[in-house]
């Protein structure tokens, strides 16, 4: 039931003539209000701030205050000032009912009263004043829920100027509370976005009946440090007074990071922490094709760990996973640049590669990871080899063509890794320097 019918629905009615009191007392109360009375504008002004009414019919001319100055003081006071006040009077010239809606009433109904359009002008102001009501407290709804989502919401024009931005999206962007407002979307997004989303504001301005669809896109904003920051942006036309667009930012930071991390970890051998096969695969792959472009030498280091089995076999298998390790930690320390790469490859096996490195260098630093492995000191108590545990290694180097693929680099960096074993382990064997793949092999067979 609307406020116009509910029983605490309350008017006070202020008159100095107790008749006209009665009257509309009687008549107020048949309507199923909480009827209050008052005689004189004082007595009016503390029933209104005790009993906060919900509308006041209001006589005029009053001894002492009047109905003018009573308005004025309700009107004036933050606890009645959204009290609606109907006006009563035979004081009817235009001057008079100016002076009243100046004042800030709702309504002037003038004197001798007729009782029908009393009961008419009451229910409509009660019932305007209930509409009023609701749409403050959806709109009240809605602004509590825009300032406490988590989202960053934004109200963007057409030309692309932040009309607002709530809260979150001051927050996530570094701003300080309402400091968005009058941004344009160019001091957050890079030209080419800003672009794109001009023209689909303008497109949707110009035929604003059409769908428009844009959906949600990753973005990267720049925050008020200027630091960037990874956001899913949610775009949605309205057309109010003028063409207008929703933007919604999600934060997807975190998201980002832990799917950086997850193809990281995707990456890395789980034991020694350095790059697994799957990556050493796709980075080999990578600079192939760099170095056949450049026509630089790609060098590829294979190395194997001298009776690993028998390593395990004595010290058990923690020992040899701790041996792994620092095997793996010695082996990476010689891969500097962005072009070199440390994997472990499978088992007790590790390789290594060296873009834009000739054959010469490839060996020098092959036997530098040789020695820096010796040098470790690992007790190897069964090893024909050495005190200490060692490793073997092959290398190969390759000016790759067309002809050429991959699988026969690393053909040429096991034979040349075998050739090392075979001639005593715990040592460098080199390709031919500048040799095409198929020329290494050769040269290992007939060496």
């Amino acid at each position: 039931m609307n406020i116009a019918g509910r029983r605490d629905a309350a008017v006070l009615i202020v008159d100095d003539a107790p008749e006209n009191l009665a009257v509309l007392r009687k008549l107020m109360v048949e309507q199923g209000y909480q009827t209050f009375v008052a005689n004189s504008g004082e007595r009016a002004l503390k029933i209104a701030r005790r009993a906060h009414p919900d509308l006041i019919l209001l006589d005029v001319m009053m001894p002492g205050m009047d109905g003018f100055e009573t308005c004025r003081q309700l009107k004036g006071s933050a606890a009645t000032a959204r009290i609606p006040v109907i006006f009563m009077s035979a004081r009817t010239e235009t001057d008079d009912v100016v002076a009243g809606f100046d004042l800030g009433a709702v309504d002037y109904i003038s004197k001798p009263l007729r009782l029908a359009e009393v009961r008419a002008r009451v229910r409509t102001q009660l019932q305007i004043r209930v509409n009023a009501e609701s749409q403050e407290e959806q709109a009240e709804r809605l602004r509590t829920i825009v300032n406490n989502m988590a989202e960053g919401l934004l109200i963007i024009e057409a030309d692309g100027r932040i009309q607002f931005a709530n809260p979150a999206c001051n927050r996530h962007l570094g701003y300080a509370d309402n400091a968005l407002a009058g941004y344009h979307i160019s001091d957050l997004l890079n030209p080419a976005v800003v672009q794109e989303y001009l023209e689909y504001f303008s497109r949707y301005a110009s035929a604003p009946g059409v769908t428009h669809h844009h959906g949600t896109r990753e973005v990267i904003i720049r925050q008020r440090s200027g630091s960037p920051v990874c956001m899913d942006l949610t775009l949605t036309p309205m057309y109010l007074r003028q063409p207008l667009f929703i933007g919604l930012l999600h934060d997807i930071t975190h998201h980002k990071r832990s799917e950086d991390a997850l193809q990281r970890a995707a990456m890395i051998d789980p034991l020694t922490k350095i790059a697994n096969r799957r990556h050493f695969d796709s980075f080999l792959e990578q600079e192939w094709q760099r170095s056949m472009r450049s026509g630089q030498p790609l060098s590829l280091v294979v190395l194997d760990v001298d009776h690993f089995k028998l390593y395990n076999d004595t010290l058990g298998h923690p020992a040899g996973d701790a041996c792994l390790q620092q095997v793996a930690q010695a082996i990476a320390s010689h891969a500097m640049r962005t072009t070199d790469l440390a994997a472990r490859y499978g088992g007790e096996e590790f390789v290594m590669l060296f873009a834009e490195t000739p054959s010469d260098a490839a060996c020098t630093l092959a036997e530098a990871v040789r020695a820096h492995v010796e040098a470790l000191q690992i007790p190897h108590p069964r090893s024909t080899t050495s005190a200490w545990l060692t490793v073997s290694i092959g290398v190969a180097t390759i000016l790759p063509h067309q002809l050429d693929n991959t699988e026969s680099l690393f053909v040429a960096a096991d034979r040349a890794m075998y050739a090392a074993k075979e001639r005593g382990r715990n040592q460098v064997c080199c390709t031919n320097t500048g040799s095409a793949a198929l020329e290494a092999i050769k040269a290992l067979m007939t060496s």
